[in-house]
Parts: C-alpha cells; structure tokens; sequence
C-alpha cells in the first residue's frame, strides 16, 4: 500500500514539476518573442543621428494573409506528405477549426494579434499536448512539415532559419515520450 501511495505521489509531483517547468519555458518564449517584435513597426535608435526600423515578423511575413498561408501550408504538408502520416492521425477530422486555432496561435506568437489568447486564453502548448505520445519521431514529422512551409512562404533566408530554429525549439519542449 505505502509502495503504491510513494508511486502516485510521485507521478503528482513530476507532473506538478513539468507544469512548473513549462510555464517558465512558455513565459520565457512569449517575453523572447514579445521583446523583438510588436504588432506595428517601431523606430529604434541606432545613435544620435540614425533610426531604424524594426518590424515584427508577423509584417515580414505579410500579416493575416502570409501567417494564415504559413498555417494552412503546414497543414496542407501534414495531410500531403507520407511522412506525416502518424501525425495526421492524432488531429480531428475534418481540419478546418485545427487550422483556425493554428493561424490564431501563430498570429499572436510571431508578433501581430494574439487572437488564440483572446479566444481561448492562455495558449499552454505543452498541457494541451498530454493526450497525445508526442515523441521526437512525432516532433520530427511536426517539422518536415513546418520545414517545408516556411521553404515556401519565406522567402528571406535569415527568417527562415530563425523560425526555424524558433519552431524547433518549440516542438522539441511539446515531447512527452523518449525524453533524454
């Protein structure tokens, strides 16, 4: 009996610890994302007699239209590619709302309005996930198919790579199975 109560306290506090720890990685990426970009573009002084202008990448990427583009061709991927196969599976059919949730999410995460937090509230990427085995064949599949996206609305190589390296980041922290 002490052996089985020891195993559920256990399990209650891991779970407390990775809520505990994703609430810092998401505080920590929603301030990285907040402080370099903002919905309109700002005059940031360079030295006293220049400016420049920083621009959010959500505008890089052409607003409402390029970011719904980014969503819709991640999903266009996912539902295209064999690749991804397992993880089409875990999404609901038909994917019209999934995609709707994907572009609000992304809209407010790449600097422009944070619909998905108006509408739902707090994103909690992570806690959402639990349900599924996200492992890192899974989060190998998310990114062939983000990877590919970005290949085709992206158009400047830095940002790419950026994103890329942002969306990667965030796929490795959603992993639930085969964690290291």
């Amino acid at each position: 009996m002490l052996a089985v109560l020891c195993g559920v306290m256990a399990a209650k506090f891991d779970t407390l610890r990775q809520i505990r720890e994703d609430t810092i990685v998401i505080n920590w990426l929603k301030h990285k994302l907040q402080r370099r970009s903002s919905q309109q573009a700002t005059e940031v002084p360079v030295n006293d007699n220049m400016t420049t202008t920083q621009t959010s990448i959500y505008q890089t990427l052409g607003g409402e239209q390029g970011v719904r583009a980014l969503a819709d061709a991640f999903y266009d991927n996912m539902e295209q590619l064999p690749e991804a196969a397992e993880l089409l599976a875990i999404h609901p059919q038909p994917m019209d709302s999934i995609r709707q949730r994907f572009y609000e999410f992304l809209s407010g995460w790449l600097g422009g309005p944070n619909l998905f937090e108006q509408k739902y509230g707090h994103p909690r990427l992570r806690a959402r996930h639990l349900p599924f085995k996200v492992d890192s064949q899974m989060r190998d599949q998310w990114m062939l198919c983000m990877t590919r996206a970005l290949d085709s609305h992206v158009s400047c190589p830095l940002t790419r790579m950026q994103l890329r390296q942002s969306f990667y980041q965030l796929a490795d922290h959603m992993r639930n199975a085969d964690i290291d």
